[in-house]
């Protein structure tokens, strides 16, 4: 007896798509074909598409962000609104408080995320510093521990990491298999172009935009590719906007250098137009890098249509607008340096990509699948999670193609108070979502509990069985 069969569905993985059925027993899919004989419950998958439950591996919960300034989803809302848009795994950041040790900043994160969550989970380490200390003790048996993947940025001051200690963490990752991210963006030239601004009265939230421009991305892009090359090591290059940073990993991949590429939802369907908006709306939109022009939507929809981008991310980092604690915090209305950079997508991430990529023509659904949730399980070390086969954590995200409707904050599932994509019409939403042979949500409607989501302990890119993107 089987504990759950999905039936009259067409699966997909990244390289196939077919019609069978799905048979889980003890949070593992145990049977795939036709006539699989009788369980304890069984859904019906007539007419939609049984998928792998998506994973987002760049996810912002519960994380600092300053002084008043709080983050508006924890790892209640936050999973939630991921379940509600087709994931089962989300991977947030772990961000130490200053001078904290990294293994104490862990212990407080998974404080915050015990029996809160309703999708799996696993922790990316940010590190504001490195020493020899960390480099020699501390990562190493973090890394022995189940914590792979570090985020290291070239911007925000308190957070940058010069040139010197990238390397060394990039030749960590070298010699232990651990995955380094980098948020690309030159810091000083930032720095440069915000402080002329404020000095010509440009405060508004469009400055943002015109003061983190496409060269400084591209610069910063370009140098942390070549430092990975001086060691020889992967690399992943988050949230690309733009088709010069584009043209960098390209140009790196053909010198040999082992790049994966991230792309977001914002730099598909938003502009730096948006953040134009009257009265300060355009600080919903406020987020770095910040959303372009349309020849960059076009340049960055071909970089997923052509393999550039391996991961397609919501870099979910919400705020609430219309709150004193939020985008609107007292000292925003002074200037666009002080409203928080982030904006919330964990939900729509999936439903974006589908309707504009699957339903559009411009991807199949194999690489809707390659890009949502195969290729982050093998870059961040998530063996049993990312496609539908034997012995696979039974995850799965059960879509309707022909459901269409518009993204409206209202039906949202996180605590934000907004949508940067409200209005956007959307044909193709998940409607029910399985988490380890438990249905989560079943057409629609929550059923799961709280807390079904748990931990989990990733490999490093050195483990056995370990394959690249696809």
């Amino acid at each position: 007896m089987l504990d759950l069969i999905i039936r009259g569905g067409t699966l997909a993985t990244a390289s196939d798509v077919f019609a069978a059925d799905l048979g889980i027993r003890d949070g593992r899919i145990v049977q795939i074909g036709e006539r699989l004989g009788a369980a304890v419950r069984e859904v019906d998958a007539s007419g939609r598409f049984v998928l792998p439950g998506g994973i987002d591996s760049h996810v912002h919960l519960s994380q600092p962000s300053g002084d008043g300034i709080v983050m508006a989803d924890d790892f209640e809302s936050g999973t939630r609104s991921a379940l509600f848009g087709g994931n089962t795994c989300v991977l947030p950041f772990c961000l130490p408080q200053k001078g904290q040790p990294l293994r104490e900043a862990l212990k407080d994160y998974h404080a915050l995320a015990e029996g809160r969550c309703y999708t799996d989970h696993s922790f990316h380490l940010i590190l504001p510093e490195v020493n020899g200390a960390m480099i020699g003790q501390d990562l190493p048996a973090l890394v022995a521990d189940g914590y792979p993947s570090f985020k290291v940025f070239m911007t925000y001051e308190g957070l940058r990491l010069n040139d010197a200690e990238i390397l060394q963490t990039l030749d960590f990752a070298r010699r232990t298999g651990a995955t380094v991210m980098v948020h690309c963006e030159n810091e000083d030239a930032i720095r440069y172009l915000v402080d002329r601004a404020e000095a010509a009265g440009d405060l508004a939230p469009r400055f943002h935009a015109s003061t983190r421009p496409v060269a400084v991305e591209r610069e910063a892009t370009h140098r942390a590719l070549s430092l990975a090359e001086i060691v020889d090591t992967r690399i992943v290059i988050v949230h690309v906007s733009n088709e010069p940073a584009i043209a960098e990993i390209r140009a790196a991949r053909a010198r040999g250098v082992n790049v994966v590429g991230e792309t977001c939802p914002q730099y598909l369907v938003l502009t730096a137009a948006d953040l134009d908006g009257l009265d300060w709306e355009g600080a919903k939109f406020v987020c770095s890098p910040p959303p372009r022009d349309t020849a960059s939507q076009v340049a960055c929809w071909n970089g997923i249509e052509t393999g550039v981008f391996d991961l397609f991310s919501s870099d979910h980092c919400p705020f609430r607008y219309d709150d004193p604690t939020g985008k609107l915090n007292p000292r925003a209305r002074e200037g666009f340096r002080h409203i928080p950079n982030g904006i919330p997508g964990v939900e729509t991430r999936l439903p974006i990509l589908f309707s504009e990529g699957v339903m559009k023509g411009r991807i199949d659904l194999q690489r809707f699948v390659a890009l949502s949730s195969t290729n982050h399980a093998k870059t961040y070390g998530l063996p049993t999670k990312g496609s539908i086969a034997v012995g696979m954590d039974a995850d799965i995200a059960i879509w309707d193609p022909n459901e269409t409707r518009p993204i409206r904050h209202a039906a949202l599932h996180d605590a934000a108070d907004y949508s940067p994509y409200e209005g956007l019409e959307i044909t193709g939403w998940p409607t029910t979502v399985i988490l380890g042979g438990t249905v989560m949500i079943e057409n629609g409607v929550l059923t799961g509990k709280m807390g079904a989501g748990r931990y989990r302990r990733r490999q490093t890119a050195a483990s056995p069985n370990r394959a690249g993107p696809v």
